[in-house]
């Protein structure tokens, strides 16, 4: 059946199937039971499942993974909200001690399929800690997966996904569009569903590659569109899958456009755009036409509310890094 629905209840549904399908799916952290989190993406799951499996914590995100890890080493399948992105850094320790490396310590005899559900990025208008990109300091990691969906179908597949993977994943959610609509089919199989960490070409092009993840992917199909109006075809992937990145789908699109721009919301020293761009330039070199260019937030912290539109990536200033890229 499918249903035109936002994101936020995407994921809503994602979460209900998962606990429906395997009694060992448990959720867990601030808020998540009586009130359904900050963003209502667990409404009502405690009153249809019971707080013995949606479970209201207390305010310690290092007590809510430490926790999981338990559990996890127990047979279960923890799943993880942290209310706000910059929430996450007093569990920092947890997740790259601990949850990242408990596989490769027990010599593969234990593995943790634990699911952190991490609403990131600005454009709500928030305050200081409410609006933060920390994907790169996880990606680095080794042992944990890292995506971020888009879109509501890929919010509703994706989030079964990695509750059913028997690898840590952090499961990035752009806060900016959980109201933003969607087609679900939200009886399509698990099994035949689109690649948990496969990059997805969501407009094909032949002059430009974009590519985008989480709340940046509708700026670059917007830049795409607008582009067209002037007579260039730009390709946009979404990423989808930030740790590992699906390569192969990014260098078979740079080597038949010549061109990338990369767009991410998080700063750009150090970012995700840095390590694909030095990638790109390894493999796609003799096909470039002109460097691989990067449009992300500015090396400072989240501006205030009041300033956060100066802060994050834009169509104009998407457009303007293609144009560079046909200057050169």
């Amino acid at each position: 059946m499918a249903e035109t629905t936002t994101l936020g209840k995407a994921l809503n549904h994602g979460l209900r199937r998962a606990l429906e399908n395997d009694p060992k799916v448990v959720i867990m952290g601030e808020d998540v039971g009586k009130l359904g989190g900050v963003f209502r993406i667990t409404d009502a799951l405690q009153k249809d499942f019971g707080d013995d499996r949606v479970i209201d914590t207390p305010l310690a995100e290092a007590g809510i993974v430490g926790t999981a890890v338990g559990l996890a080493i127990r047979g279960f399948r923890p799943v993880c909200e942290i209310q706000f992105d910059g929430f996450v850094f007093p569990a920092y320790n947890q997740i790259v001690s601990q949850v990242a490396k408990m596989h490769y310590r027990s010599r593969g005899k234990l593995r943790l399929p634990i699911t952190i559900r991490i609403p990131f990025g600005g454009g709500i208008g928030a305050v200081e800690h409410h609006s933060e990109s920390p994907e790169a300091y996880f990606a680095h990691t080794p042992g944990l997966k890292v995506v971020s969906c888009s879109n509501p179908a890929d919010a509703y597949t994706m989030l079964q996904q990695a509750i059913a993977s028997d690898d840590p994943v952090i499961f990035f959610e752009p806060k900016r569009r959980y109201w933003e609509k969607g087609e679900v089919d939200l009886d399509a199989p698990l099994d035949q569903a689109y690649p948990l960490h496969s990059a997805k070409v969501l407009r094909p092009g032949t002059d430009a590659t974009l590519l985008a993840y989480g709340p940046m992917v509708r700026v670059a199909l917007d830049a795409a569109t607008a582009a067209a109006e002037d007579g260039r075809e730009l390709e946009v992937i979404d990423l989808r899958s930030l740790s590992p990145i699906d390569y192969p789908v990014i260098f078979e699109s740079v080597k038949r456009t010549g061109r990338a721009v990369i767009v991410h919301e998080a700063q750009g020293n150090g970012g995700l755009g840095a390590e694909i761009a030095a990638r790109i330039t390894e493999n796609c070199f003799y096909s470039l036409e002109a460097p691989v260019l990067r449009v992300t937030g500015y090396d400072v912290p989240y501006p205030a509310s009041r300033l956060e539109e100066e802060f994050l990536p834009d169509l104009d200033r998407v457009l303007d890094a293609v144009d560079r890229s046909f200057g050169w």
